[in-house]
C-alpha cells in the first residue's frame, strides 16, 4: 500500500500534506491490523458487574476458562459490583477497544438506561456484541402451604381481589420486579410489588407467608422447591425448563406473553476491531460446545445459546424495546 501511494505522489507531482495524511491512514491500518493479527498475546480481563459468587460470576468463570484454552491467554475474572452493574458496566464502556477488556453481561446491559435518568455511558452504543452465552426462564413461585396450587389459580384469585395480592423481588428494576410487572399486563391483574435489598430476604419473607408469589431466576430457590417449601407454578417461558420439567410454562397456562429470563452474554467496547471480536466469539462457542461448560452451565438451569456477534446485537435491541416498553408503562425508577 505504501508503495502505491508513493507512486501516485511521484506521478502527481507531490503534495507533501496530502501524502503525510495518506501515509498516517495506512500506517494506523495497518497497525490496527497488525495488532488485530497478533490477538491476543497477553491475558484477557473479564469484567463481571456482580459481585463473586453469584450466578453470573459462575457462568463468567466457566466460559472464560474454556476460552482461556481457545485464545491460549489468561482470561482473568474482575469483578466490579456495585449501582445495578453501571459501575462495571462504566469501566468496560471507556476502556481501549482492543479485546484486552471484555464483559459478562446480562439483563441490565437491557433495562439500565430505561431505569436511570442518567448514564455516564450509552448501553446502546458503548459497547460492541461479542456472543450470547445462554438464558435461565424465571419461575413463578408461591409458598408450599399457599391455596394456589397453578397460574390459572393465581390469576383467578388475584381477579377476585384486586390489589391484595402481593409480589416480591430484589428490588426496583430488577429481573423478578419486571416480570411481575409484565405479568400484571399480560394477565390483567392488579397486584402489589415489595421490593426487597436483595432476593434473599423476599424469599424469606415469601416462604413465611408474608408474600403471595415471586417471579425469581429459578437458581435461587431450586433448594426450596426441591425441599417442599416452595410450590412451582410455571416458568415464564414457551418451552420448559430442564431444571423444571414437570413444571408447565406460562404458554401452557394460557400466557403466552408473559416470557421472562435472566440471560448473559459477552460484550466489549465499541469499535473494538471485527476480527477481535470475531476470535472471541469463536472462542466463546467453542466453550459452550465443550462438554464440562455444558455441564456446569445445566446445573445452573441455564440454556445454552450460542451465534453470532450481529445476532446477540439484535437480541440485545429485542430486549432493549421490550423491556423499555415494561418499564415506562409501569413507571419504573431505579434511581
Amino acid at each position: 500500500m505504501l508503495r502505491g501511494l508513493a507512486r501516485i505522489h511521484a506521478l502527481q507531482g507531490g503534495s507533501r500534506p496530502i501524502l503525510a495524511a495518506m501515509l498516517a491512514t495506512a500506517l494506523a491500518i495497518g497497525a490496527q491490523t497488525a495488532r488485530a493479527d497478533a490477538y491476543p498475546d497477553h491475558p484477557i480481563r473479564l469484567v463481571v458487574p456482580y459481585a463473586a459468587g453469584g450466578a453470573v460470576d459462575i457462568v463468567a468463570r466457566s466460559v472464560g476458562q474454556r476460552m482461556s484454552q481457545q485464545l491460549k491467554q489468561p482470561i482473568i475474572v474482575d469483578n466490579r459490583p456495585g449501582a445495578s452493574t453501571n459501575i462495571g458496566m462504566d469501566f468496560v464502556a471507556k476502556a481501549s477497544a482492543d479485546g484486552y477488556t471484555i464483559m459478562m453481561a446480562s439483563n441490565s446491559l437491557a433495562t439500565n438506561a430505561a431505569l436511570f435518568n442518567k448514564l455516564s455511558f450509552n448501553p446502546a452504543t458503548d459497547f460492541a456484541p461479542v456472543a450470547r452465552i445462554g438464558e435461565a426462564s424465571l419461575v413463578v413461585v408461591v409458598p408450599a402451604k399457599s391455596s394456589i396450587t397453578s397460574m390459572k389459580g393465581l390469576i383467578a384469585q388475584a381477579k377476585a381481589e384486586p390489589g391484595k395480592l402481593s409480589f416480591g423481588s430484589a428490588g426496583n428494576g430488577s429481573s423478578g420486579h419486571l416480570a411481575g410487572e409484565m405479568l400484571k399486563e399480560s394477565a390483567g391483574i392488579d397486584v402489589l410489588h415489595v421490593p426487597y435489598k436483595g432476593g434473599a430476604p423476599a424469599i424469606t419473607d415469601l416462604i413465611g407467608e408474608r408474600l403471595t408469589f415471586m417471579p425469581i431466576n429459578p437458581l435461587e430457590v431450586i433448594s426450596h422447591i426441591k425441599s417442599g417449601t416452595l410450590r412451582p407454578l410455571a416458568v415464564a417461558s414457551a418451552s420448559r425448563s430442564a431444571l423444571l420439567p414437570n413444571v408447565p410454562t406460562s404458554k401452557e397456562e394460557g400466557l403466552p406473553a408473559f416470557t421472562a429470563s435472566v440471560w448473559w452474554g459477552l460484550v466489549a467496547p465499541a469499535k473494538t476491531p471485527a476480527p477481535v471480536v470475531k476470535a472471541l466469539n469463536t472462542a466463546a462457542n467453542a466453550a459452550l460446545n465443550d462438554a464440562d461448560v455444558r455441564k456446569q452451565l445445566g446445573q445452573l438451569g441455564v440454556t445454552i445459546v450460542s451465534g453470532t456477534p450481529e445476532q446477540f446485537g439484535q437480541f440485545i435491541r429485542s430486549e432493549t424495546t421490550t423491556w423499555t416498553g415494561v418499564i415506562r408503562k409501569a413507571g419504573i425508577t431505579a434511581d
